[in-house]
């Protein structure tokens, strides 16, 4: 089942005296999903977005793993973007750019996408466990924003738990959706047909569905037909 619900900082693991969080999804997850993302970039330069890099292991562990492409972590959450902050730092990689202050509920996502600190067209953006633990209209921001900054080749890369035809893959999922809707109504685990429409309504299309442990997917998307003539 997912593995991000309570803000990091606040889940009673230890924080480093430089502000360092550590997740312990990080340590279960790494491995799979960056088989699946080194893989499309292998061979490949330009600039990828993490959208919602909580504490910031993730992105440097692909920087470490992918060092011809330009990572750019983001969030909103203070504490995360100091965590990212400092294990930038602590990393000492030179192909992670400073986090970005994004706000996925809003399609135009931030000023440094369009005042030139930030990237040009992307490569890829990779979301992982964000739209369940967030109002619809950010998985709207997130694709709607994917669309007007990928590149004609480019990938979003979505990892999570999700539904298949309304229904749940895993018994853990069903529970999970249970407790994050009591929490908030607006959260959820979300259909993979959903999300699917709402690429479309941006010119993305599902490219291909990856299994993940722990009942988790990958959900891979480029750009339509639709999407290649608007682009």
């Amino acid at each position: 089942m997912a593995e991000h619900v309570v803000e990091f900082g606040k889940d009673g693991r230890p924080v480093e005296p430089d502000g360092r969080l550590d997740a312990a999804a990080f340590h279960r997850n790494h491995a799979p999903i960056s088989a699946v993302l080194l893989k499309f970039l292998a061979g490949k330069t330009g600039d990828v977005l993490e959208a919602g890099s909580g504490t910031g292991q993730h992105v440097v562990h692909f920087a470490r793993h992918a060092p011809d492409i330009t990572w750019w972590p983001s969030d909103t959450n203070e504490a995360h973007l100091n965590s990212i902050g400092a294990w930038l730092k602590h990393s000492g990689l030179p192909n992670i750019r400073p986090a970005l202050r994004i706000d996925l509920s809003n399609p135009a996502w931030c000023h440094q996408m369009h005042d030139g600190s930030g990237p040009g067209r992307l490569l890829a953006v990779f979301c992982a466990n964000v739209i369940h633990i967030a109002p619809w209209r950010v998985a709207e921001g997130l694709f709607a924003g994917a669309a007007r900054y990928l590149r004609s080749d480019g990938r979003l890369f979505l990892y999570g738990p999700f539904k298949r035809d309304g229904k749940h893959t895993a018994l853990s999922n069903a529970v999970f959706d249970t407790s994050l809707r009591s929490r908030d109504p607006d959260w959820g685990v979300r259909d993979i047909g959903d999300v699917e429409t709402l690429a479309d309504g941006v010119g993305l299309a599902l490219i291909e569905t990856v299994p993940m442990p722990a009942n988790n997917m990958i959900l891979i998307f480029g750009r339509s037909k639709k999407g290649d003539a608007s682009a």
